[in-house]
């Protein structure tokens, strides 16, 4: 099973059906619906209010078992802990945050965080360079998620292997896999979402270092496009398959390891499965 776990909604009626096709095209089994943004995208997406893009984003995955919708928030808004009750109410699968004009631990931001774990879901931030035409790339380094490990129990994942702050990211991933391997009662744990990100010619050296770094990463790597909704780019999304496989396959990884990071994985930052191996512990140092 393939399941992109990185799709953005685009503004419109919903269009499951198009949206259907093009998946199946791209041979991809389902995925993650991310909904239109908060106000303070407006210059990316006309401003709704949160009644408008649950449902929106709700009405997109209905009869669909394998598409999972995603609540974009601004975790700084002053109503954003009930934003999260409200949309936790709804339905949805996990929730968006891209930290445009704030660090991603502000304090205004860190009791939402704890709201999301509460309801025991997920959260996927984009991280690495922010192509939004503002000055906000200091906002999603990745050392600015150590913050995190204060929340118990949150699951969260940062996006695009934080590119170009690769190394970054995969250190502090190390650290976090640390702190839960030997301290399971703070129960934080990190994924890494490859979506591209990357261009092509660092494609094979950010793969490469996430693979051999040492780190127990085989259950913690997401597949995704970055594709929009209807109009799902089969040609992208089957050029950034056709390139990681080939990269799997240079790197001896099994079929299990490339299956997990396809669909399973995302499936258990859900929290529909389980781990199927305890994670290996790290020490300092390595």
């Amino acid at each position: 099973m393939i399941l992109d776990g990185h799709i953005h909604l685009s503004e419109g009626a919903p269009e499951p059906n198009k949206l259907a096709e093009r998946l199946a095209q791209a041979g991809v089994d389902g995925g993650t619906l991310i909904s239109l943004p908060p106000e303070c995208f407006a210059h990316r997406a006309k401003p709704q209010t949160l009644e408008q893009r649950l449902n929106n984003v709700l009405e997109w995955n209905r009869g669909h078992d394998h598409w999972f919708p995603f609540y974009w928030i601004d975790p700084t808004e002053k109503d954003a802990v009930a934003q999260v009750d409200a949309a936790h109410q709804a339905g949805v699968a996990g929730f968006k945050v891209i930290c445009s004009h704030h660090d991603p631990c502000d304090e205004r931001a860190m009791p939402v965080y704890a709201r999301i774990a509460h309801h025991q879901k997920p959260l996927l931030f984009h991280s690495g360079i922010l192509w939004d035409g503002q000055p906000s790339s200091m906002h999603n380094r990745p050392a600015g998620w150590e913050g995190l490990l204060t929340v118990p129990g949150l699951r969260f994942a940062l996006a695009h292997i934080s590119w170009p702050w690769v190394d970054e990211c995969l250190a502090v991933y190390g650290k976090f896999q640390n702190a839960l391997s030997s301290r399971p009662d703070i129960g934080v744990e990190m994924f890494i979402d490859i979506t591209p990100g990357t261009p092509p010619i660092y494609r094979r050296e950010a793969l490469t270092k996430l693979h051999t770094i040492g780190y127990d990463v085989r259950e913690n790597i997401l597949f995704g496009s970055d594709c929009t909704a209807p109009d799902y780019n089969v040609q992208w999304a089957n050029e950034t398959r056709a390139r990681d496989d080939a990269i799997y396959r240079e790197l001896g990884l099994d079929a299990s390891t490339v299956a997990l990071t396809y669909g399973g994985n995302l499936l258990r930052f859900l929290g529909k499965t389980q781990r199927t191996a305890a994670q290996k512990q790290l020490v300092p140092g390595q």
